[in-house]
């Protein structure tokens, strides 16, 4: 009887030990993962990266910028991976209208969005840089949906903050979507890399 129960014990422990080496393994594979984007304008002229990496059940968001204008910039994931700067925004003219809307994986509003960012600050010499960590979604879900872009728009993002009394009904539509952040300057594809870690 004792056997039996011996034996019951180490399938047991077997099935603990693959299900946690599984565990561990998915793990090492989502930290030798990053996604990266180089960042252009409309004249296709580089003016920053982007580094989103893996941190325990976190997300880690890196942004450096230069020979942007100074100011806060809405700073957002959006949907599509693709950065076409004569692809014009029907309504309002604005390029990059090839990456689509806010990456998201519900149908959040503004700034719920997966995608949403705090602004971007750019110093009066036109750099900026900003690191964010979010758990709003993990590197694997962003390429779940094929691949995703980083903007940068002229505008503050105001966060869809807007008090009562200066709208009694609330935000508006564009404000859901956008936190009235305006156009998108600067666009970024977000592509999958490996680390080199191990």
């Amino acid at each position: 009887m004792a056997g039996k129960y011996h034996l019951l014990a180490v399938v047991a422990l077997g099935a603990g030990a693959t299900a946690l080496g599984a565990a561990v393994a998915e793990r090492m594979t989502a930290a030798d993962q990053r996604g990266e984007a180089v960042i252009k304008d409309v004249d296709g002229k580089n003016v920053g990266t982007l580094r989103i990496e893996e941190q325990d059940d976190r997300t880690r968001i890196t942004v450096t910028s230069q020979g942007l204008p100074p100011g806060y910039h809405g700073f957002h994931i959006h949907a599509k991976g693709v950065c076409d700067p004569k692809s014009k925004d029907p309504a309002t003219g604005s390029p990059f209208f090839s990456a689509g809307p806010h990456f998201d994986l519900d149908a959040h509003s503004h700034p719920e969005h997966s995608g949403d960012l705090p602004p971007l600050l750019v110093n009066g010499d036109g750099t900026g840089s900003a690191t964010v960590t979010t758990d709003r979604f993990r590197l694997a879900q962003l390429f779940d949906h094929g691949s995703g872009a980083i903007i940068i728009h002229a505008a503050p993002d105001n966060q869809a903050n807007v008090p009562k009394r200066y709208a009694p009904s609330g935000p508006d539509a564009e404000t859901l979507k956008t936190g009235d952040s305006g156009a998108r300057i600067a666009c970024g594809v977000i592509t999958k890399h490996k680390t080199g870690r191990g």
